[in-house]
């Protein structure tokens, strides 16, 4: 169950589950391929040929340690796309624009090397990460715009003004 009570769903989007009570509007889970043979592993992440390609701002790499959370902040203009090249962590998202299909919906994805996945996350949409690997777990982000602290709004990821707890969860 959820902090609210709702039964958690497992939604399977193109063989990746989602634990949450729906998807939300604007965030797209694309199973990624690894190539490896007897020289290493190409993990593939993102083309500018994609469908869902929205331009090139930066990429950078965040190294995420065990139990550590990386959250909560949002983007004016920026989307992200995630992979999670090593390791494996947690990604909690919070819908609250007020626009939205899906406003008030939280996902939970877990990525890593049994889901590798690139997760494709529109503007203005809350973002969390904590890591579940040791000794820590590398997250990719191509992000379409360079970043900039004046377009990130901030809050400390155990601020109850998203209705979600860090904790482990026993489904």
């Amino acid at each position: 169950m959820t902090e609210k009570g709702k039964p958690i769903c497992r939604e399977h989007v193109d063989g990746v589950t989602i634990t949450g009570s729906k998807v939300i509007e604007g965030v797209r889970v694309v199973p990624l391929r690894r190539i490896p043979d007897e020289r290493g592993t190409i993990f593939h992440m993102l083309r500018s040929t994609d469908p869902f390609f929205a331009g090139f701002g930066e990429i950078y790499f965040s190294s995420i340690y065990e139990g550590v959370v990386k959250g909560w902040h949002k983007h004016l203009e920026m989307t992200l796309n995630y992979a999670c090249i090593f390791g494996r962590v947690k990604l909690v998202l919070y819908d609250e624009r007020t626009k939205s299909s899906t406003r008030g919906t939280l996902m939970e994805i877990f990525l890593g090397p049994d889901n590798y996945s690139l997760v494709s996350i529109e503007p203005e949409i809350w973002t969390g990460l904590k890591g579940m690997s040791r000794p820590y777990a590398l997250v990719a982000n191509c992000a379409t715009h360079p970043h900039d602290p004046e377009r990130t709004t901030r809050l400390d990821p155990f601020d109850n003004h998203i209705p979600y707890t860090w904790s482990i969860k026993h489904h």
